[in-house]
């Protein structure tokens, strides 16, 4: 298997593959989070009725199913991006320092509570 991409070449290979069908022209702000929101609706499809145990044993084929729907969630989130100028992993670290402010590891451990009622 070759090299995985940057996230940066990722994102380049998305402009461009955007340029070349025109279709800029549909890919505002609001359009490209509902389209997020519709493939992960489809990724979710993959999970619906299974128990927890079924979700973590997928088989082959749901496996390489559930790859192109997470491939589907994460380009419309790079477009996104890309169209509201936010760097994706910046967002990130700084939602995770967010986070560990507001889930303090003492007070969080093995609880699915929400931050407010910690």
């Amino acid at each position: 298997m070759s090299t995985p991409l940057t996230l940066d070449q990722i994102r380049e290979q998305l402009r461009a593959f955007v340029a070349e069908r025109d279709w800029d022209q549909f890919h505002n702000p609001k359009n490209l989070a509902m389209a997020m929101v519709v493939e992960a609706g489809e990724l979710l499809e993959h999970f619906q009725w299974l128990t927890a145990e079924q979700a973590e044993s997928l088989s082959a084929e749901a496996r390489a199913d559930v790859e192109l729907e997470i491939a589907d969630v994460l380009l419309f989130l790079l477009r996104l991006c890309d169209r509201l100028d936010i760097d994706p992993l910046r967002a990130a670290q700084r939602k995770l320092v967010l986070n560990a402010s507001k889930y303090p590891a003492d007070k969080a451990r093995g609880r699915a509570t929400k931050y407010d009622k910690l």
